[in-house]
């Protein structure tokens, strides 16, 4: 019991030695710990995107992203999502406008791996959704179109998440 508690106590300490450190990589470790998985999965054990996971079923887009890939997906944390205009999620998740939320989805997924010593050196990057996104690098950060680069390189067996602090919408 005492040997459990002094445990118990030495990681609680780790753990909030941890979140001293600035949001971005305490949100990368946070998401790192799901490493063992495919995006999907990697994601869904971050904690921080329970809104993306949701949407992702309700696009149909599982299957798709737990696929070989390798895939780079610039996914919007739970904060992200909950910045848009009130009632635009519960519409989104709606059956008939699956094929407008897979659109939303698929802008956010470039095909290949791009870890973030690559992102700095792009101007855009293709989506699987069809349309680019524009990326600009600066001493404030990398930008996504209007979309904060928050925490980068989250490793999945098939492919990387960079955390974002908007939703991407593409252009009609």
């Amino acid at each position: 019991m005492r040997t459990k508690l002094i445990l118990l106590t030495a990681l609680v300490s780790v753990a909030l030695a941890g979140c001293a450190k600035d949001a971005p990589s305490t949100a990368t470790a946070a998401a790192a710990a799901a490493t063992n998985g495919d995006i999907v999965a990697v994601a869904a054990g971050a904690g921080q995107f329970n809104t993306l996971v949701a949407a992702v079923k309700a696009a149909g887009l599982v299957e798709t992203l737990q696929s070989p890939g390798p895939f780079t997906v610039f996914a919007p944390n739970d904060e992200a999502f909950a910045k848009l205009p009130p009632g635009t999620l519960d519409s989104l998740l709606l059956p008939e406008n699956k094929a407008k939320l897979a659109s939303i989805l698929k802008y956010h997924v470039v095909a290949g791996e791009v870890l973030a010593a690559d992102v700095v050196n792009l101007s855009s990057a293709d989506t699987v959704e069809g349309q680019s996104v524009q990326i600009s690098a600066s001493d404030s950060g990398v930008m996504v179109n209007d979309a904060k680069v928050i925490a980068t390189d989250v490793m999945a067996s098939n492919g990387v998440i960079h955390v974002i602090d908007s939703v991407l919408i593409p252009s009609s």
